[in-house]
């Protein structure tokens, strides 16, 4: 039996490294702005010598706000009819000053708590028109002993 065929959200936005699940973005080298996704040159008026490399970011963070997605996502994604609203959050990534935005893997959106140790994680949001998962990145709760 083979596996189910995946396909990604998104190309060059994240990716499964040696080291686990990663954000791709960029970094300026002199005034370490990080940025996500990558960017093609450093935003920040301050720097004085703007030099941008690729960066990956990730598997920890902090759920600094929380919501709940209401409504249907527009295509490609397909979600199961009858359509269940799931948690999005915005994240302070641990590793460099940086906030993200991305769906919470949780069965009780409502019980999510700002605040709670998040994890990186790669998942399907759903099913295409041709019934392959769509992999994103996401975000899961930290269980706490």
């Amino acid at each position: 039996m083979s596996e189910p065929e995946t396909i990604l959200s998104t190309e060059g936005l994240f990716a499964e490294t040696s080291a686990g699940p990663r954000l791709l973005g960029s970094r300026c080298l002199c005034c370490g702005t990080a940025y996500f996704p990558r960017s093609e040159y450093c935003r920040n008026p301050e720097c004085p010598e703007p030099e941008i490399q690729d960066a990956e970011f990730g598997p920890r963070g902090r759920l600094w706000s929380v919501t709940t997605q209401g409504y249907q996502p527009p295509a490609p994604v397909v979600t199961p009819d009858p359509y269940t609203p799931y948690a999005v959050g915005f994240i302070d990534l641990h590793d460099h000053p940086l906030r993200v935005v991305g769906r919470l893997q949780t069965d009780s959106p409502e019980d999510v708590e700002v605040g709670c140790e998040v994890e990186l994680i790669l998942a399907p949001l759903g099913q295409d028109g041709e019934g392959r998962d769509v992999i994103s990145w996401q975000f899961k709760p930290v269980e706490t002993a």
